[in-house]
């Protein structure tokens, strides 16, 4: 994906703002931050080392992969996170306009992987890599991957797209660069492969003033061996890979909390391996001007912590426990941290000299003053309500497995998915329990929460609501006379379905680390 943007072949060409782009531009600013830590979320996790088993699988969300080496064992199946491994990812939001001349901006950003490779300088003049490398100023360069923020922006006036769409080329071109280190000791080369892929944008009338406009990223690359792992084959994906809508004489609706009227229609969207939201300054309101589609699921109006100092780029960051577990770090330790990457450096020059006035605002905030609620006849606290939602009765609801009501009550013999399931989940295999609740998800999808019977524990967790998360298909009902029933602890907490990584870990390579 070039800086700013992709240029299309005969027939692919699409509008692209090489200057200002007006109100639009001024409103993807005001999302900047909200997008940035999109795009750096797990780029570089605590402690930030190259030698943390963590910082060996990176890569996490929005990955769009070539498609021969996704699809290798069988079609990708779609849902809406942007944890699992894809080639495609595709937004589907509703917008309105009275204008005829309307016009949408769609930013495709993402990030490229490189290699930045240590070579030691020989005394016949040639270079050779290593792992590591101290040059005569104290510092130590590693070798690692790094990555590089590309981003592309079309400008297409939405007659246009009621034609049937515009597609655009939104690769990078392969490339390498070298830097010399002091002293004639070596050098540093970062190289980069050519990322394929094409953008395709399009709308469709639902009413009058009323449109579906989707935009479908594709990775349109090749790999050599469909076979090759994943770190490899993740030299050719889009990471992180997300999306800005926005545009001049319109505005989007919530597809979280759409306006009235709009429920239907917005439950017709389809959207693959991301979640649109409204994104903006902070407000409330069902309509807005920018939709920022990311491959994390978040709430409409989304907002960076305006105590938070500087990204971390850890997944549910928590500023202040990373901070403190930041400044333990050993002079060694921090040494190699700043070696591993320049973004890692940045975040320990920052802890270094965090003002105190600064950090204690770290200490917690009130977002909110809305009283607890407890229920009658319990001292327990409530995290979830029976009568919060008619429609929903987790300790309650049912459904069916194999033709057998499954709810509260009843017991199962877990089953996990032998593809795509948690490596935690793969230990419970085999092993019976009770179900607590039946949670609905909000992409549809039914989860039940479950105690194993032979933790001890199981009575505890069930008190605190703490549970482990299966779908229908991946339990075995345990016969007709364990039929649903009133359970010890029906006051679960809200669930947090678990997240599936794509892919198991690869093994990382040894660190030499002097």
């Amino acid at each position: 994906m070039s800086d700013r943007a992709g240029v299309g072949g005969v027939g692919l060409a699409a509008l692209v703002d090489e200057g200002g782009a007006g109100a639009s531009c001024d409103a993807f600013a005001q999302v900047g931050a909200v997008a940035d830590a999109v795009l750096y979320e797990g780029y570089l996790l605590y402690p930030y080392r190259r030698s943390s088993p963590k910082n060996r699988v990176r890569w996490q969300f929005g990955v769009l992969l070539p498609r021969d080496w996704v699809e290798r064992d069988g079609p990708v199946t779609p849902g809406i996170s942007g944890s699992a491994d894809s080639w495609y990812q595709q937004t589907e939001c509703l917008l309105r306009t009275p204008r005829a001349d309307a016009v949408v901006r769609v930013r495709v950003r993402c990030l490229q992987m490189q290699d930045k490779q240590v070579e030691a300088a020989g005394p016949d003049g040639r270079y050779r890599p290593v792992e590591w490398l101290r040059t005569s100023d104290g510092a130590t360069h590693l070798s690692f991957e790094e990555a590089v923020p590309r981003e592309t922006e079309l400008v297409l006036p939405l007659q246009e797209l009621l034609l049937g769409g515009r597609t655009a080329l939104v690769g990078a071109a392969a490339g390498t660069d070298a830097e010399a280190l002091p002293d004639g000791a070596g050098r540093t080369v970062r190289r980069r492969r050519e990322l394929r892929a094409v953008t395709t944008v399009a709308a469709e009338p639902l009413a009058p003033e009323l449109y579906r406009l989707r935009v479908r990223t594709e990775n349109t690359g090749e790999v050599t061996d469909p076979q090759a792992p994943r770190t490899e084959a993740l030299r050719q994906a889009l990471l992180a890979t997300h999306t800005l809508v926005g545009g001049d004489g319109l505005e989007f609706a919530s597809l979280i909390d759409p306006p009235a009227g709009l429920a239907e229609h917005a439950r017709g969207c389809r959207n693959a391996f991301t979640f649109p939201v409204l994104a903006g300054p902070p407000q409330q309101g069902t309509t807005g001007a920018v939709m920022l589609s990311a491959p994390i699921i978040l709430p409409d109006w989304p907002q960076v912590a305006p105590e938070s100092p500087g990204d971390l780029h850890d997944a549910a960051e928590i500023d202040e426990i990373l901070t403190l577990r930041t400044m333990l770090l050993t002079d060694e330790e921090k040494a190699e941290a700043r070696a591993t990457d320049p973004r890692a450096a940045q975040i320990l020059d920052r802890v270094d000299t965090m003002p105190r006035e600064v950090f204690a605002r770290l200490h917690g905030a009130v977002r909110s003053l809305t009283p607890a609620q407890t229920r009658s006849g319990t001292e327990r606290p409530v995290w979830w309500q029976e009568d919060g939602d008619p429609g929903l009765s987790p300790a309650t609801d049912t459904v069916l497995v194999d033709g057998v009501p499954v709810g509260g009550g009843s017991r199962v013999r877990l089953r996990p998915r032998a593809r795509g399931a948690d490596a935690q989940d793969m230990f419970l295999a085999g092993r019976t329990a009770q179900v607590g609740a039946v949670f609905h998800d909000v992409d549809g999808s039914v989860h039940l929460a479950v105690t194993v019977d032979d933790d001890p524990a199981a009575e505890l967790h069930g008190w605190y609501g703490r549970f482990h998360y299966f779908r229908p298909d991946e339990v075995e009902p345990l016969g007709d006379s364990d039929a649903p029933g009133p359970v010890t602890s029906p006051r679960p907490q809200t669930p947090r379905p678990p997240e599936r990584p794509a892919d198991r870990p690869e093994e990382g390579r040894s660190d030499g680390w002097p």
